[in-house]
């Protein structure tokens, strides 16, 4: 999804390392999977931008509501990508901090404090890009 200067991000380190996750696997069925995280990640972003538009209008579109189902879906897509062993072991640092991280976000949204969401999405975007570099790693992908 390309973006112009005048669209806001909310997941520039997560989108990036996302496409470069998925650009470099040469196994298809795990470049498939990074393929996914990276559609998600995008979807989560364009979310983002309408939640924040909504929020900073004072209304409340389906975007505000969009979001928590976006994130939850670009968690599950980079669960997949990670494996469940290694989700749920060695990366379970990583899983509860991204846990945390959305669920912060969640509560700024409900709460509609923009300071907050602000705040949150750069807790989480480094938490998912993070992880996204870690499982690259752990598959041999080059970063």
């Amino acid at each position: 999804m390309p973006l112009t200067s005048t669209q806001p991000t909310f997941l520039p380190l997560t989108t990036s390392a996302a496409r470069t996750a998925a650009q470099s696997h040469t196994d298809p069925p795990v470049r498939a999977a990074a393929e996914v995280v990276w559609r998600r990640a995008c979807e989560a972003d364009a979310a983002a931008a309408d939640c924040w538009t909504a929020m900073l209008a004072n209304c409340d579109s389906p975007g505000r509501r969009l979001l928590p189902s976006r994130l939850q879906a670009l968690t599950a897509a980079t669960a997949t990508y990670a494996g469940s062993s290694w989700w749920h072991a060695e990366g379970s640092h990583l899983r509860r901090r991204l846990a945390e991280a959305e669920h912060e976000l969640v509560e700024a949204v409900r709460d509609a404090d923009g300071e907050d969401f602000a705040e949150a999405f750069v807790g989480y975007d480094q938490a998912m890009a993070t992880t996204v570099v870690a499982v690259q790693s752990r598959l041999g992908s080059p970063a």
